[in-house]
């Protein structure tokens, strides 16, 4: 998944050329309308089971990663309604919370931190009129911008946690691909199309269950055992994701009549 989904115009946050920009409080999450999946870290994968499938994907086993379900047709992302509204009591993984602000990394051989703080210019927020300012009249952070970049430091920091665990999951060969079939609409009607997701990986509970007692403490110890058991129970949410998408169809199916 790209680092910059979402992002129309990416660019570094600079002092002098944002330095009367101003952020407004847009009340809507339109920017997320056609993410069918997003990048899940393992911190958030308790709270994100109670509401969204987690699964790994990737092209191959080598490059998988953790995502967020949010849709099953291309470029759809089912929790966000046509006024952009997330669907309420639902969890908002982080990487859509820090938009519209993004750490990317620097080119190789530039000056400084790895990592640079970029924000989207085409953020309809963004403006020099109204909204908190993102720099005092000093040039110095406002408290906004700090909490903001605050926000993704401690992601990024997720996101490396987030990798390790992966590497132990391919380590010790715990991943494998399962292909998802799953009924849109109500589970209990017996005309709903069936869907199939392919390219998906998971943890095969069998080999997780024959793990050595030293890795098993280990994962135990470094909070791996709960990641992994959010993640298969957050396979329920499948069902559910189809019943959001039989909802949507037949809500369209009835405007086009209108």
């Amino acid at each position: 998944m790209a680092e910059v989904l979402f992002y129309e115009r990416p660019v570094p946050l600079n002092r002098n050329d944002h330095k009367d920009l101003r952020l407004k409080p847009i009340p809507n999450m339109k920017f997320a309308l056609s993410a069918h999946s997003v990048p899940l870290t393992g911190v958030e994968f308790g709270l994100a089971a109670r509401d969204l499938p987690i699964v790994f994907a990737g092209n191959d086993i080598s490059d998988v990663g953790p995502v967020a379900l949010l849709g099953l047709r291309q470029n759809e992302n089912l929790f966000v309604d046509a006024e952009g509204q997330w669907a309420p009591n639902v969890y908002v993984p982080a990487f859509v919370r820090r938009y519209p602000f993004v750490l990317a990394e620097k080119p190789a051989g530039q000056e400084g931190d790895d990592f640079a703080v970029f924000l989207d210019e085409g953020y309809e927020g963004f403006n020099t009129a109204e909204g908190d300012r993102l720099f005092n009249e000093d040039g110095s952070d406002t408290e906004m911008l700090t909490r903001a970049v605050g926000f993704l430091g401690e992601f990024q920091q997720h996101v490396a946690r987030t990798r390790w665990f992966v590497e132990q999951l391919r380590k010790h060969n715990l991943l494998e691909p399962r292909n998802v079939s799953l009924r849109k609409g109500a589970p209990d009607n017996p005309n709903g199309n069936v869907i199939n997701l392919n390219g998906l990986f998971v943890v095969n509970e069998e080999k997780l269950r024959q793990l050595d007692e030293k890795t098993a403490q280990e994962f135990l110890r470094e909070g791996v055992l709960g990641w992994i058991y959010a993640h298969l129970m957050s396979m329920n949410n499948i069902d559910r994701l189809g019943q959001r998408l039989g909802e949507r169809e037949d809500s369209e199916a009835g405007a086009s009549r209108n």
